[in-house]
């Protein structure tokens, strides 16, 4: 007889009091690799930690017999089940060298605050594997994952895509059996998207199960079986070959944009300086040592234009929007003007930040899930990522905007405690806030179900119809754009090409 993966039978999960999931059951087979899929909020994260063991699970066993019959053959005196499991989030959970603390965003562009944060050599090289078969060496696994280059690379330095494989690569150092991945074609431009398929046959080919949570219409080649989910419960099982799309049941769609309160949020801020041009680019260039990552770049943006921001992992994107943001100290010496101003002549990052509404997967991964969600928008008033002091009219506008983007049920919440795609939405609300000039808006879309996009598409464009607000936001997938971007500027190995849409 041929032992499962792991077998959940009628089981009660709970976290902190509160109950997770009823009447769970979920069996996994050797050669099944399933896919969890659903809206947002019908609990595919919540289930992939569930499996994770890191919930208290009564009311029903849940075992792992074929780990544990595996685990008779090590010489691990201590070993567990879970030591054959390993989860990859949505978030990044990255600690400096000394290991004291969490990173924080501003490393990034610090250079001496960044020799403080392990390289990938270090962070990868500390992984203790356990006792028994080590498939998966440290040359295979960097070679697999793309990050032989990346070897002495600060990890506060990897852009969004290389952080997402680099915490592929740690899961793997760890020899699982059961690979639990939450959400991982998440800004992955296309080319990425193809060879994660090559990359997933070749885990499984080793001996790993995957489960995974990802978008009804981004299910892997190498998927065998469906899990759909709603509303915490697993609705409906079935082989991947009679799976469709529109069998997932669709999110409640959201009340009707409330365009009254729309304009009133965008109505002009008093005594807010006005500005001919937002950011001028001119022949600037950024290299870090022999690679050159933005080449003799010029660009110009002008209140109340809408930009798409395009290109492929790698490309550039999010070093220039750190330019534009004031956080990347090689603007210095660079033509450069962000609102009139020519960067370098005595304005601080705080000047420039005032005006800016931000939002990226960096921001999300080293922002303080402990803050609540209202606190979160908050923020945004300071430009800083620790909880600020605000006025009383300041704390109305963080829940009218929560309000308008339908998230006043969890204003109370930790961040952390959201889906991923419902924090970004807070992070949204605290970049539109404090009605900044220009909106930079790195994937805000990711994660989102359906019907959380079209609201969100609705917002911004509504948005930009009221109010002279520029944007420029970066997507991979063209349908994701709001109607009002109407230009694009494409980065390509660092060099750039505008067009009209």
């Amino acid at each position: 007889m041929t032992l499962p993966i792991l077998a959940f039978e009628h089981c009660t999960v709970r976290y902190l009091g509160r109950i997770l999931f009823t009447d769970l059951s979920f069996r996994v087979e050797p050669g099944q690799h399933w896919a969890l899929v659903g809206p947002s909020g019908a609990g595919k994260s919540t289930l992939l930690a569930t499996l994770a063991g890191h919930y208290v699970v009564t009311g029903g066993p849940a075992t792992y017999p074929l780990l544990a019959a595996e685990g008779e053959h090590t010489a691990d005196p201590f070993f567990s089940w879970r030591k054959r499991v390993a989860l990859v989030g949505p978030r990044a959970t990255f600690r400096a060298s000394d290991n004291q603390g969490q990173l924080y965003y501003q490393q990034r562009y610090n250079a001496a605050a960044a020799e403080e944060v392990p390289t990938v050599r270090e962070y990868l090289g500390a992984i203790a594997a356990p006792a028994g078969p080590a498939p998966w060496t440290y040359e295979r696994t960097t070679a697999l994952l793309r990050l032989s280059h990346l070897q002495d690379e600060r990890l506060i330095k990897l852009s969004n895509g290389e952080t997402q494989r680099l915490r592929l690569a740690a899961a793997l150092l760890r020899q699982p059996r059961l690979l639990l991945l939450d959400a991982p074609l998440t800004g992955l431009d296309t080319a990425t998207r193809a060879w994660f398929d090559a990359f997933l046959a070749e885990v499984a080919a080793s001996g790993v199960t995957v489960v995974m949570a990802t978008a009804p219409h981004e299910v892997p080649a190498l998927i065998t079986h469906v899990a759909v989910l709603a509303e915490q419960r697993i609705v409906q099982t079935l082989p991947r070959v009679t799976f469709r799309p529109d069998l997932v049941p669709r999110a409640t769609s959201p009340a009707l944009l409330d365009e009254h309160e729309l304009r009133a949020l965008s109505a002009p801020v008093p005594d807010a300086p006005t500005y001919h041009t937002l950011v001028r680019l001119r022949d600037v260039t950024v290299r870090y040592g022999d690679k050159v990552v933005l080449d003799n770049l010029s660009w110009e943006v002008k209140p109340g234009e809408r930009w798409a921001l395009t290109g492929p992992n790698g490309a550039g994107k999010s070093t220039l929007l750190s330019l534009l943001n004031g956080d990347n100290p090689q603007a210095y010496g660079k033509d450069l003007v962000l609102f009139d101003r020519k960067r370098g002549t005595g304005e601080s990052i705080w000047d420039i930040k005032r005006n800016i509404g931000y939002v990226s997967p960096e921001l999300l991964h080293y922002f303080p899930g402990q803050l609540t969600c209202q606190q979160a928008v908050e923020t945004g008033f300071a430009d800083k990522l620790v909880r600020a002091a605000v006025t009383p009219a300041q704390r109305a506008l963080a829940s009218r905007w929560l309000r308008v983007l339908h998230l006043e049920a969890s204003a109370d919440l930790p961040l952390r405690q959201l889906p991923a795609s419902q924090q970004r939405l807070v992070l949204v609300s605290r970049a539109l806030a404090k009605s900044p000039p220009l909106l930079l808006l790195d994937e805000p879309g990711q994660g989102l179900d359906a019907a959380q996009l079209t609201h969100f598409r609705a917002v911004l464009d509504r948005l930009c119809q009221v109010s002279p607000v520029a944007l420029i936001y970066v997507s991979h997938y063209p349908t994701e754009l709001p109607t009002s971007v109407t230009h694009a500027l494409r980065l390509d190995k660092g060099v750039a090409r505008v067009e009209e849409l």
